[in-house]
């Protein structure tokens, strides 16, 4: 019997299966779907095995054995198996980069090299030595010194050393040692008579266990409430009034709170519509997609949590994203609520044992639910009776590197696989999806009122060149800081929103004009106020804030823009009493500093929360009741044909949050450009209007959802290499494509240097093009024989979220 098996290696002339023998041992056992570990030239590599067969076309002299089998149970269903090859076709990636991403990364193989010495009766240089510290075996670690290294390799060739390739899970089940206290009580009585009056905390601990007989307890929590120590229960132990055994246990990030059980609400009749709808579908067994388009604050949620409740029923699974960490907090505890247990998580903010623990949850069948991020649409529920994608529109549901899916197009595959529902749910839906939704492709649901009947919050729209005019330097306009003013003395809170994080956004010489960049991106470095320190938001290059000008040595250098560090800081100087939570990328980086965040702003610890975009979308607290956008500007002049969409679903779903109870809310928007549609409609939440407007537009210029577009950037060290094989890539694909076909380029990215490799792109434009798969793989085939070996990188994204 021989297995086909992807091998861990990303590269070209290896992205196909390879055939392994299979040991006899393994035989009856070895399934498609498990993880191996094989030989691969001269080391060791993790494989996947899609498949089983029979016998195979590779000479015998050149078959190879599969080295040891990981899984006894597959960690690929079928399904995955086959969606690997369809995100192979769909995102022209590796076909290891498509299963790699179905699986934690705990799963993933971690490579180590050991050396080993093979002559034990060699003497070792003093160096070597020190190395191995008397043991047979060590890691070599890859920042040993030169010397250490160039001797390593002399042993080697002597046949003293030898090195070798060790492939290991990067985590391990998590285990607890367990005392399993005696059944017997009168066993039990007998070894405490039996036990020396001396040892006193011994005869202690036997008389507990008298209490607890034939109970299974954590050693730590029996060391605990007997305040004693482990040699002490040691000895009880050895006596045999207890045994000690490990059991596997699951990391639980939901284990030190409490979470309440909520009941379903009663539904408005626009609700019941659209569940009943969304149930007909799910009785039929249709693959349908639905466009639940709902304005903020309308009871989504509701209609989701009843819809996943009808699937429960069955016994069928249900998964659910939301596009931000940020939200997963908020919206793991609506689910925790109704369905407890049920539910397991799954997002970046675990650490990578939880995520395995989850992960091995919905895999053995434990849970029915999984609320995550962008990933979890890849959880390996084998029996799906329902896929929600919230706020569908975000742009987060993008993956930015290979494989670059969409897990709406994920969802979608998956439903059609499951014969399911798929409901995209969005206050502000993406172009395209509406569009869809009103040709009819996908089935379209309208909330138009909220719960309780309250009002869309007001939005005020400030011009900020009057505010100049009339002498008010300020990052307040007067009318916000009016607002702000009456909720501090009223103890209503605030969110004030700003998509721009860090202190100011750039440094500027007054001199001579020189702005501070980074030495590796061509984009300027942000000052963060807190560490002194400029950084680049691309890159990670930081240093010490400049005391005068590197290209006049001026000292007259200042901070220009502003960032929600400054905020913070205007803040403390216009409103000394007030309490402020800020939340950005710099506040959240420690785990669990989310949930932190949104629970002291809950529990009413502070007056105002500040934020970049993570706080737009999905928050719900009752006592918040103005929202400030400080500047509505920072999206709407972005190089990129969604400009104006991403700002209008930026700025209706900010003003979603005020006012979602029973008390009124307001919004206050600051602008320098008050006259454009995308504030103007976002002003009298008109998203119906507002995508007529930018369909014309998009009409006029041939964009999606009136064409498609694909992406294609090419990077390298030289920019005149970069330009040149930038337009060897436009050039090729003008000869091999139809006239139809628009290529716009190339151009220097908006970015035109990352970490000091430059980046061109051309745009390919098109409404049917057959044959583009099949040319743009062989771009590919190109690029990966040829242009790869010069230090060019080409990346191809169909569908981009962005053009930038």
């Amino acid at each position: 019997m021989f297995a086909e098996v992807i091998v861990d290696v990303a590269a070209y002339p290896i992205d196909r299966p390879f055939d392994y023998a299979i040991p006899e041992k393994y035989q009856s056992i070895i399934e498609s779907g498990s993880r191996v570990k094989v030989p691969f030239g001269n080391r060791q590599v993790l494989g996947f095995v899609t498949s089983l067969k029979s016998d195979t076309d590779v000479p015998l002299e050149k078959q190879k054995p599969i080295g040891e089998l990981l899984d006894i149970e597959p960690v690929l269903t079928q399904e995955m198996l086959a969606m690997t090859k369809w995100l192979k076709r769909h995102t022209l990636c590796y076909e290891i980069d498509a299963l790699q991403v179905m699986l934690p990364s705990a799963l993933r193989a971690k490579y180590e090299k050991i050396l080993r010495i093979v002559d034990s009766s060699a003497v070792l240089p003093q160096s070597v030595q020190a190395l191995f510290q008397g043991k047979d075996s060590v890691e070599l670690k890859a920042d040993e010194s030169k010397e250490l290294l160039s001797t390593i390799k002399k042993l080697i060739k002597e046949h003293i050393l030898v090195l070798e390739t060790a492939v290991k899970q990067k985590t391990a089940v998590k285990k607890v040692r367990m005392v399993q206290i005696e059944k017997d009580v009168n066993r039990l009585k007998e070894i405490y008579e039996n036990v020396s009056n001396q040892a006193k905390k011994q005869k202690d601990v036997i008389k507990w266990m008298i209490e607890h007989s034939g109970e299974r307890i954590i050693l730590s929590d029996v060391l605990k409430s007997l305040n004693t120590t482990n040699a002490v229960l040691q000895g009880v132990v050895e006596k045999g009034a207890a045994t000690l055994e490990f059991e596997e246990v699951y990391r639980d990030p939901y284990a030190d709170r409490t979470i309440d059980v909520s009941k379903k609400h009663a539904l408005t009749n626009e609700q019941h519509l659209a569940l009943t709808e969304i149930i007909h579908s799910y009785d039929q067994h249709e693959a349908a997609t639905f466009l639940l388009h709902g304005i903020t604050g309308s009871g989504k949620t509701e209609v989701y949590l009843q819809a996943i409740e009808r699937s429960l029923k069955d016994q069928k699974e249900a998964i659910v994203l939301v596009p931000e960490i940020s939200l997963t907090p908020q919206m793991t505890n609506r689910f925790k609520e109704r369905f407890g247990s049920l539910v397991a998580v799954l997002h970046s903010g675990l650490s990578t044992g939880e995520k395995y623990d989850e992960w091995r949850k919905i895999s053995r069948g434990e849970v029915k639910v999984v609320v995550g991020a962008r990933s979890a649409i890849f959880a390996p529920f084998q029996n799906i009776g329902l896929i929600i994608l919230d706020e569908e529109h975000e742009g987060t549901y993008k993956q930015d590197d290979s494989p670059r899916y969409h897990a709406r197009d994920v969802a979608i595959w998956r439903s059609e696989y499951h014969q399911c529902p798929v409901i995209l749910g969005s206050a502000t839906p993406s172009l395209e999806s509406y569009a869809r939704a009103k040709k009819g492709n996908y089935a379209l649901l309208t909330l138009a009122k909220r719960p309780r009947e309250q009002a869309l919050p007001e939005v005020s729209i400030i011009d900020m060149r009057e505010q100049l005019k009339n002498g008010n330097r300020s990052m307040f306009s007067l009318e916000l800081a009016d607002a702000i003013r009456l909720r501090l003395e009223k103890g209503e809170q605030m969110v004030l929103f700003l998509n721009r994080r860090g202190h100011s956004s750039f440094v500027m010489c007054r001199d001579c004009g020189t702005v501070v960049e980074c030495p590796n991106c061509d984009i300027s470095m942000t000052y963060h106020r807190h560490q002194e320190r400029i950084k680049c938001h691309y890159c990670g290059e930081d240093s010490e804030v400049p005391n005068s000008c590197p290209q006049c040595s001026s000292d007259h250098i200042r901070f220009f823009g502003t960032g929600t560090q400054k905020v913070e800081e205007e803040i403390a100087r216009f409103f000394p009493t007030a309490r402020v939570l800020r939340m950005d990328v710099d506040t959240t980086r420690k785990k669990g500093s989310h949930e932190h965040i949104l629970k002291m702003f809950g529990d009413g610890k502070a007056d105002i929360l500040l934020g970049t975009q993570m706080i737009a979308k999905g928050l719900d607290f009752p006592n918040i009741t103005l929202v400030g956008v400080l500047s509505a500007d920072t999206t709407l002049h972005l190089a990129d044909f969604r400009a104006a969409e991403k700002t209008f679903q930026l700025l209706t779903q900010v003003s979603g949050r005020a006012g979602r109870h029973d008390k009124k809310g307001e919004v206050v928007v600051q602008t320098y450009t008050p006259e454009h549609y995308a504030i103007q409609f976002a002003q009298h939440h008109d998203f119906i209007a507002f995508y007529h407007q930018e369909m014309m537009n998009r009409k006029q210029f041939a964009y999606p959802p009136f064409t498609y577009v694909v992406l294609i950037q090419i990077t390298h060290e030289d920019v005149l290499m970069t330009a040149e094989y930038a337009h060897k890539a436009a050039n090729w694909l003008r000869e091999n494509l139809s006239p139809t076909a628009e290529i716009i380029g190339p151009t220097a990215s908006s970015i035109s240097r990352v970490q000091n490799r430059y980046r061109y792109q051309c745009l390919i434009k098109y409404k049917k093009e057959p044959m583009l798969p099949d040319v743009l793989q062989q771009l590919i085939r190109i690029y990966r024989t040829d242009w790869l070996k010069k230090g060019i990188l080409m990346s191809i994204d169909l569908n981009p979220s962005s053009i930038m």
